[in-house]
């Protein structure tokens, strides 16, 4: 069995988003805490990895989040390593308030293990496999969802650039990788007021659109003052869902940085249940939506 650990986080007040819902990106940066956490209990914390010379960074994130979390909660984050590859490692996280079983959130990331100075994959030692599984693994890997290939662009692709600020790096100076959330977050209201449904009037309406999923992959480093573009388009599955598909580039070269999907589900804000989307909605977004029965038709 993996060593597992619990981290404790207290929902602050400004980790909560207009909604009143602990913002996405914070689920990540818990995440990202609670795994230094659980390494530095087996004996790797941060000063051990900079002596070795070594980094553990995220490739790729998969969140899906089941009930929501606000101001004043108290969650706990299990957390323990569920495979090695042979320069990767796959670590799960369970979200839930504290003293109830239910769980809020499931995630997963993969962690990509580097040799600091290159930034090149290096194999994972052994005695550090024994040390985050105690009992000895056992060679298994666990099943990974391939990112979803996107559908091929709609009409009208919403286009949005920024670039990167000091505040948006970690330690390894890159963009850390919870700001990728926000880039997207912040890329999916602005399009919602392009095609003119800015938050005031979805909640005149009684809806919000909330998200169910999130599926990032990380391809290169974003750097301070890089400019970055994110464009955008949606596939509607069906009724009551959407996948928002982002592509995240550096313009000067065309260099992909990263690469994200968001399910969104609608619900109703008196009742917090799901509702249709709105049918005005759909028809105001009609230019950037992709059906996939249209597709199958052009193939």
């Amino acid at each position: 069995m993996p060593a597992t650990h619990i981290a404790t986080f207290k929902v602050r007040h400004y980790e909560c988003d207009a909604l009143g819902h602990l913002n996405n990106a914070n689920y990540a940066r818990y995440m990202e805490e609670a795994a230094f956490e659980a390494s530095a209990a087996v004996g790797y914390d941060k000063a051990r990895y900079d002596a070795m010379g070594n980094l553990w960074l995220a490739y790729e994130t998969e969140i899906e989040y089941l009930h929501p979390v606000v101001y004043g909660d108290v969650i706990e984050v299990k957390t323990w390593v569920g495979d090695f590859r042979r320069v990767r490692s796959r670590r799960f996280y369970e979200f839930r308030k504290s003293g109830e079983e239910t769980l809020v959130a499931r995630a997963s990331t993969d962690w990509v293990y580097l040799e600091a100075a290159t930034e090149r994959p290096t194999i994972v030692p052994p005695d550090m496999i024994a040390a985050f599984v105690p009992e000895g693994w056992n060679g298994d890997v666990s099943s990974r969802t391939r990112f979803p290939a996107p559908p091929a662009p709609p009409p009208d692709v919403y286009k949005l650039r920024r670039r990167v600020e000091w505040r948006d790096l970690d330690t390894a100076r890159h963009v850390n990788n919870a700001v990728y959330f926000s880039y997207i977050e912040d890329c999916g209201m602005q399009v919602a007021v392009h095609y003119g449904w800015p938050l005031e009037r979805s909640q005149e309406a009684g809806w919000a659109a909330v998200a169910r999923e999130h599926h990032i992959e990380y391809k290169h480093p974003a750097l301070l003052d890089d400019e970055i573009e994110i464009s955008t388009w949606v596939t509607a599955n069906s009724r009551i869902t959407a996948d928002r598909f982002y592509n995240i580039v550096r313009p000067r070269d065309g260099l992909q940085l990263a690469q994200a999907r968001t399910r969104w589900v609608w619900i109703d804000l008196k009742t917090g249940r799901p509702i249709r989307i709105p049918e005005d909605f759909l028809k105001d977004f009609a230019a950037n939506i992709v059906h996939p029965e249209t597709q199958a038709e052009h193939r």
